[in-house]
């Protein structure tokens, strides 16, 4: 079972979600928590641990002096303008390349081959028993996230249980982060802002055709827009976590609910229960 836990903005509490509903369910099988929030990751302030560290490399083009004529086909191509082909040599902006390789493939005379460049890093340590946290960390400045957020789905491609941490938003990232998952936890705010975000956020699961339940965070008990949007979007409402001040300081010092406060953890348990059921998953 892989669930992926997502939000149409930043701050709503997916971390949290996704720490929590790991924890709660520790004493029933082995879980993998993946941090696919590769720009922010911050899962493991959570879950402090000794990490073993990959990196990830994704590869630029380097170009044989001695074969490239400066015709500037190269250039002409690339979209990202990570080529610049001057009079006397041809320059490559690292950051900005897109590694889709077509400059090679245009180059008549074969001097453009690639090479490996570093943009980031995998962490994979075992924090609890049972508990697999995987972190991925995308190099300050670089923009392929989704190398980044891959090579650590990749890591635990194997394991029974999986929760994603995705990145906010609906770009890129967070399509890779949901890509070959089973469910889609959305997690939202009852404020105008939240319902927008929510709504464009569902739009991409329904287009991937992936099933989703929604989790109401820091509610302050006017949740019926939300709620309406969702009875009508056919999406269930999976829980709804109150805007209350003992939740807000366990949270801000690092703790989980789940772990802290009597009742959440068979709460979070029991919305894993749902996944599997509105999933049709067996585990």
């Amino acid at each position: 079972m892989k669930i992926v836990v997502a939000s149409g903005k930043g701050g709503t509490g997916k971390s949290t979600v996704a720490a929590n509903l790991a924890y709660s369910l520790l004493d029933r099988h082995p879980v993998t928590l993946v941090d696919c929030d590769v720009e922010v990751p911050n899962l493991h302030l959570f879950f402090d641990s000794e990490p073993e560290t990959r990196d990830v490399f994704t590869t630029i083009p380097k170009v044989d002096t001695d074969l490239c004529t400066l015709c500037g086909d190269c250039g002409n191509f690339c979209r990202y303008g990570a080529i610049a082909v001057l009079k006397d040599r041809v320059l490559i902006f690292e950051k900005m390349c897109h590694a889709c390789g077509g400059c090679m493939i245009v180059c008549p005379e074969k001097a453009i081959s690639e090479t490996p460049y570093p943009i980031g890093l995998v962490e994979d340590s075992n924090p609890l028993s049972g508990l697999r946290l995987i972190s991925g960390f995308l190099k300050e400045g670089e923009v392929l996230a989704p190398r980044i957020i891959r090579s650590a789905k990749e890591m635990a491609e194997d394991d029974e249980i999986v929760i994603i941490d995705s990145s906010p938003g609906i770009a890129c990232p967070v399509i890779e982060a949901m890509e070959d998952t089973d469910f889609c936890i959305l997690v939202t705010e009852s404020t105008p802002f939240g319902l927008h975000d929510l709504d464009l956020a569902v739009g991409v699961t329904k287009n991937l055709g992936l099933n989703t339940g929604v989790v109401i965070n820091r509610s302050d008990g006017s949740d019926e827009e939300v709620r309406d949007y969702c009875a009508e979007a056919d999406i269930p409402v999976l829980m709804t976590i109150p805007f209350d001040k003992e939740i807000a300081s366990v949270q801000n010092k690092g703790g989980l609910i789940s772990e802290r406060m009597p009742g959440w953890k068979e709460q979070f348990a029991c919305m894993y229960d749902e996944c599997l059921r509105i999933g049709g998953v067996g585990i």
